[in-house]
């Protein structure tokens, strides 16, 4: 097979169990029949049927839409596979009667062309110009966006929310991994670090009774009152040196992926999902294993709770309190 041919993500059904491997040459898709088969969940034969009847029907010219690269096969043999363009994929993606190739027609018809070409939706001059399959200029372009989310003001867990989001070829928002990412993206960070979790951060921590209730940070801090909000947040426990890791952590990170996309790589959402802890495993971070002994509900019950007890007696000096004191000196 050819260099240029590239191995990519097609289609991902928006129940996420389908993903299809497709070859990409010259700027098109190709499948093989059997992968037809699977996209849109029906049998060879069907998919046989459908691509006689359309190159009969000069549909699509036989010869313009097909293609035969060199497959290795389960058995490790290397065999001649003929492969059908992105052209004859929608045709029969059109004709096939099946639940799943409903679900693609529907989304082929708002992005397919686009969004398979490209790996992320472009504006229309980029698409005139003719630039190359993530060539240098996709790639340029993705870094720019991975240093653009580095530069906004967004909290840290948010901007590398943000890199899976803008760099996953394939992204759903809807799908598991998606959630699944964002669930614990935050906790892995917190574990690195500390050895706990966001929620066991805070349930360890808060205390009524501890001066500021064992927050070092807060949002009127150092002198304004306490609130109900700031107790919930794992990040405001956090020592000064541990906040300083925590953010070295993170950037460290950052500077991980912008590597792999100086170096061309792209990544799928598994890919991408795996990569935090790549990064801490190659690092010598601790990674954690599973969710945490506690949840995000009991952390915030039990601090609020504390709270409760210790907003009863919290010492504030308002301003006044203070022009009063100047007065009296």
């Amino acid at each position: 097979m050819e260099e240029n041919v590239k191995k990519f993500i097609l289609y991902t059904a928006p129940s996420g169990e389908i993903r299809v491997d497709v070859l990409l040459q010259n700027e098109s898709v190709w499948l093989s029949q059997k992968a037809m088969a699977l996209l849109f969940d029906c049998s060879a034969d069907n998919v046989s049927l459908h691509l006689k009847n359309i190159f009969e029907s000069k549909e699509l010219e036989e010869n313009a839409v097909t293609e035969v690269f060199s497959a290795t096969a389960s058995d490790g043999k290397t065999y001649k596979v003929k492969h059908y363009s992105l052209d004859a994929i929608i045709s029969v993606g059109y004709r096939v009667n099946s639940t799943k190739a409903t679900q693609f027609r529907i989304w082929a018809t708002q992005t397919l062309k686009e969004y398979i070409i490209k790996g992320f939706v472009l504006d229309d001059n980029r698409l005139k110009q003719g630039q190359a399959i993530f060539g240098k200029d996709y790639f340029k372009e993705l870094l720019q966006r991975v240093r653009s989310i580095r530069a906004n003001e967004r909290r840290i867990y948010q901007q590398v929310t943000d890199v899976f989001a803008e760099c996953s070829i394939d992204y759903d928002s809807n799908a598991d991994i998606t959630k699944n990412f964002y669930a614990t993206v935050q906790n892995k960070f917190h574990f690195a670090i500390t050895g706990n979790t966001a929620a066991e951060i805070i349930a360890k921590t808060a205390d009524s009774k501890k001066e500021n209730m064992g927050l070092t940070t807060w949002k009127n801090s150092p002198s304004g009152r306490v609130l109900k909000s700031d107790v919930v947040v794992a990040k405001n426990y956090l020592q000064e040196k541990e906040i300083k890791q925590l953010e070295r952590t993170v950037t460290g990170y950052f500077d991980y992926i912008e590597g792999l996309i100086e170096r061309e790589n792209t990544f799928t959402m598994s890919q991408l999902a795996t990569s935090v802890n790549k990064f801490l495993n190659f690092n010598d971070y601790k990674v954690l294993d599973g969710k945490g002994k506690i949840s995000k509900i009991q952390a915030d019950k039990k601090a609020i709770a504390a709270y409760e007890a210790f907003n009863k007696t919290q010492k504030i000096i308002s301003d006044f309190d203070k022009e009063i004191k100047k007065l009296k000196k």
